[in-house]
């Protein structure tokens, strides 16, 4: 899989059958560890990059996003799914030139979200959101680089957790070109499974963020994807967070912890 087209094919074989971990590194550090751990495909994380630059999700700008995909598909081998949350435009036109853009920066798949950037009516109207979905189809297509097009639908995020809408615009998604579907956020084995058989045979990515089923079950119930969203990112700042609090609420370092040799790890082939 030396080269970015070998990346993007084998990412599109991982989506004909089985089901795959795609973990989210947030940086090229933690891009590399993951990948060498085996990890089939890997997959960007909008809140975890954010971090790293001291902003909040979704306040990272269109150019900071590109040449974050940039990095992170450069830095392994493996297929690179982008978090490119809702494109970084609302404009069909924008969008298609956004999403021309990423696909020129070696990664294998993007996502595109129906979040309106309103917490208030966080959802875009439904035609308009299918409207996007056939654009950035479309901005695959024409750029020849056979990206992977996930669309995901944003209400169980913004407490909007209604099963039947969120299906009827994944159907709609599907038949937009979408390749693969995603509900962030669902976490019963009963919606997954209704995800699933709605969008037959597209496959369905599912985001495992806390311990509501493992690998094994979600294949059982047909999904071929599962991702871990800004999970890992979090993991790693709680302990971060709680050793620094300790040190400086009581100078003791307590929460401190051996850890494996990360440079023989970096080094690593």
């Amino acid at each position: 899989m030396g080269t970015i087209a070998a990346r993007t094919a084998e990412f599109r074989r991982l989506h004909e059958a089985g089901c795959f971990v795609m973990p989210n590194p947030w940086d090229v550090g933690s891009a590399r560890l993951l990948a060498g751990m085996g990890f089939a495909a890997l997959a960007t994380t909008s809140a975890g990059f954010a971090w790293t630059t001291g902003k909040p999700d979704n306040t990272l700008t269109l150019d900071e996003a590109l040449a974050h995909l940039q990095l992170v598909a450069a830095a392994t081998h493996a297929p690179l799914n982008a978090d490119f949350q809702n494109g970084y435009a609302l404009d069909p036109g924008d969008l298609v030139e956004n999403v021309t853009r990423a696909c020129g920066t070696g990664i294998a798949g993007l996502s595109i979200e129906d979040y309106s950037g309103d917490p208030a009516a966080p959802l875009l109207e439904f035609d308009f959101a299918v409207e996007r979905i056939r654009a950035a189809r479309a901005a695959i297509d024409d750029s020849g680089t056979g990206v992977v097009l996930t669309a995901r639908t944003e209400g169980f995020v913004w407490d909007q957790p209604d099963l039947d809408e969120a299906i009827r615009r994944l159907v709609a998604f599907a038949e937009a070109g979408a390749d693969c579907l995603y509900v962030p956020r669902i976490t019963s084995h009963h919606d997954v499974a209704a995800v699933v058989s709605a969008v037959a045979p597209k496959p369905v990515n599912l985001l495992v963020n806390k311990p509501f089923i493992t690998a094994a079950q979600a294949a059982e119930l047909g999904v071929r994807r599962i991702s871990t969203g800004g999970v890992l990112a979090r993991t790693a700042w709680k302990a971060f967070l709680a050793a620094a609090g300790e040190l400086a609420r009581d100078g003791t370092v307590s929460g401190f912890v051996d850890l494996p040799d990360v440079d023989a790890l970096l080094s690593a082939p």
